[in-house]
């Protein structure tokens, strides 16, 4: 698939090369930095040393004393106390958090995760219902609640106290509960607003912690599940999310609890532990019990203490996980193939599919690999409880939710953001909602964003790569949303021996620029299409990142490409 290559405009700051100088780093460096919001010396010093001491108070965030009196009257009175989470990774990482730590201090805990089925997303009214069966007299809520207005008002009427701790767009009306927490309040000046739903269960305990002197160390052993959550959740890694993805990556890799250290062992993986490790190993493997039967297992997992247990229920996720992705595949497939059989959606602005046997819980992957293969905003659809459900996912600078809600007279109900969203019709407006969802795309979006892009930091000669640049560059991460692993941009490099196609699919080359004695090795994952191309030309450009390989203890250098031009 063709690319376009988007480079940042230079940034002209009068202190940038003052700003080199005072970091004992080429001007090349400090470029990425500026990029990156940091102008002076105290920001680079708190940039490339995060400290919890960078945490923000959580007395700042609204609500917060309200939240952490009731919770200490609730713990002091030995009150019931539900801890109620949502299905997916951010959800279940919530609930084993603060099911995990609160149970320290009271024998009172409980948690509920809905099912994804039969109670769908958010606070469920059957939820409450256990709630008041159970005897409970305060919820608190995490990664979920904050449109939840009905159920709150029936938490009330029962006589249970329910704290939201959210961090999706609140709607026009709040929930009346005993406290909502979620930064993205109109009137709430916490300094920070990016936080994930666990970082507010997270702000809640710290809290909990500061008004009972207890030492926040204790907190602290918890935070390689908040890192699980801030990766798999897509939140930007910026600013306080940066400090605790940063240590909590630190105890993943260090002393992961035992959960996370069974994930991490039947995942295979080996070295050391990245945002991307998390992404595509450990976050799947937990999102796959809420996708395939019921998430309570993947809390278990993430709550046992016993070796014993943990080895089980890993095996029982990787189980889910393998499950999933062969329905992913097979769906996807189906789907693939139903475009490539029509020839006007060939053709088409948007992808829309609906079959009736497609397994709810994938959907939404199978609509991401679409875009894979057809770079388009698209909708997967299956139907569930007589009606057709779906998944909505959308490319770069195109808002799928406007353009979902421009067909809301055939839609029983839909919701989400800018990326993705979901949707139910009757099954009959399926054909109807095809064709104006086609129709509102076609019209306007713009042509060159349905050319996928590559954000590119900086035109860079070969020799900017040494281990000196690598190792400065490397201090820039934890990488993710926001603060993306650096992509550069050299033109005119020549292959110095014929490519290697490995695995059928990866391109393999050797490189150099000017002078053939200093060679690069390099490796373009999925990019095999490209060996013919290059190599009936002379010289060509590559976008790529900087990467160590470790092959059997020997570390070197290594380009990962990204794309490659004709220069």
């Amino acid at each position: 698939m063709e690319k376009r290559w988007v480079q940042k405009e230079p940034i002209h700051n009068e202190s940038k090369e003052s700003l080199a100088k005072a970091l004992n780093i080429s001007v090349d460096l400090t470029e990425l930095l500026l990029q990156r919001g940091v102008t002076t010396f105290e920001e680079a010093k708190t940039f490339f040393r995060p400290s919890l001491n960078h945490l923000h108070d959580p007395f700042l965030m609204k609500n917060m004393d309200r939240a952490v009196n009731r919770l200490c009257d609730a713990i002091f009175s030995q009150e019931k106390i539900l801890i109620y989470g949502d299905y997916d990774v951010d959800g279940t990482t919530s609930v084993s958090l603060v099911h995990g730590f609160l149970s320290k201090y009271s024998e009172q805990m409980s948690y509920y995760i809905p099912d994804r089925y039969t109670e769908g997303y958010g606070i469920s009214f059957q939820g409450i219902e256990h709630a008041k069966a159970e005897g409970v007299r305060l919820i608190i809520s995490l990664d979920c609640g904050i449109r939840a207005v009905d159920q709150a008002a029936l938490a009330r009427s029962y006589g249970i106290d329910l704290i939201i701790c959210d961090h999706h767009l609140p709607g026009e009306v709040l929930p009346d509960a005993l406290a909502v927490l979620d930064p993205k309040q109109a009137d709430d000046h916490y300094p920070y607003k990016e936080l994930s739903g666990c970082g507010v269960g997270f702000k809640l305990l710290q809290g909990f912690c500061m008004q009972n002197s207890i030492d926040l160390e204790e907190l602290f052993q918890f935070m390689d599940l908040l890192a699980v959550s801030i990766a798999s959740d897509i939140v930007p890694i910026t600013g306080e999310n940066r400090v605790m993805a940063f240590y909590g990556l630190k105890k993943l890799n260090q002393s992961p609890c035992p959960g996370l250290k069974a994930l991490i062992e039947i995942s295979g993986l080996k070295g050391e532990l990245d945002i991307s490790s998390i992404v595509f190993y450990i976050g799947p493997r937990i999102n796959a019990t809420g996708r395939l039967t019921h998430a309570h297992d993947s809390v278990r997992l993430l709550t046992a203490k016993d070796t014993s247990e943990t080895e089980a229920f890993a095996e029982v996720l990787n189980a889910k996980n393998s499950e999933r992705k062969e329905f992913d595949k097979s769906i996807t497939e189906e789907a693939l193939e139903m475009v490539a059989a029509d020839e006007q959606l060939k053709i088409a602005r948007s992808t829309v599919l609906f079959k009736n046997d497609w397994h709810k819980g994938v959907i939404g992957i199978v609509a991401s690999r679409c875009i894979e293969k057809y770079y388009r905003p698209t909708i997967i659809l299956t139907e569930s409880s007589e009606k057709a459900t779906g998944s909505a996912r959308s490319i770069e600078g195109f808002d799928i939710h406007d353009a979902i809600s421009q067909c809301s007279d055939l839609l029983e109900q839909f919701g989400g953001h800018t990326h993705a969203a979901g949707l139910t019709l009757p099954i009959e407006n399926v054909p109807a909602f095809q064709q104006r969802f086609e129709e509102v795309v076609a019209s306007s979006i713009a042509s060159e964003i349905l050319t996928p892009k590559i954000d590119v930091d900086l035109e860079v000669q070969l020799d900017f790569v040494n281990y000196k640049n690598y190792s400065i560059i490397k201090q820039m991460s934890p990488f993710g949303p926001h603060n993306q692993q650096p992509v550069f941009v050299t033109r005119g490099v020549t292959l110095k021996y014929p490519p290697k196609i490995v695995k059928e699919e990866h391109l393999k080359v050797s490189i150099y620029q000017d002078d053939p004695k200093f060679v690069y090795e390099a490796i373009g994952f999925g990019l095999a299409e490209k060996a013919e191309l290059i190599q009936q030309n002379q010289t060509f450009d590559i976008a790529y990142q900087i990467e160590e390989n470790d092959f059997r203890g020997n570390k070197s250098l290594q380009l990962n490409i990204k794309d490659v031009k004709i220069a």
